[in-house]
């Protein structure tokens, strides 16, 4: 078992969710955060006042998933989020030591489905 963790860019969200539905993969949190990775933010002018923007919005995507969904769940992030610039994102997969289904007690395997 393995939590995919992928941070992309907001606009890219749907681009994502339809190439992981094609996958066979329904299961995901999402969540909006601000960041700042390489693109290192951008300056901007407002009434004659400079401001430096250095956290941007991304969307942060948690997927659980068993070994077998593992490479088409990260083919699928990477196909969805590239545009091929800068700030295209991030995938981090850890591994999932325990995951507990609470409605039926399942453990393991069964309960990520």
């Amino acid at each position: 078992m393995k939590l995919i963790i992928a941070m992309i860019q907001p606009h890219k969200l749907p681009d994502v969710k339809k190439a992981l539905f094609k996958n066979e993969i329904h299961k995901m949190t999402v969540t909006n955060v601000l960041g700042c990775g390489q693109q290192k933010g951008f300056t901007e002018t407002y009434r004659g006042v400079i401001t430096e923007v250095n956290l941007l919005k991304k969307v942060r995507l948690e997927i659980a998933v068993n070994e077998e969904f593992v490479e088409p769940t990260i083919n699928a992030i990477k196909k969805g989020a590239y545009t091929g610039n800068i700030g295209d994102g991030k995938i981090f997969v850890l591994n999932l030591a325990r995951c507990i289904r609470i409605r039926t007690g399942q453990e393991g395997k069964n309960a990520i489905g």
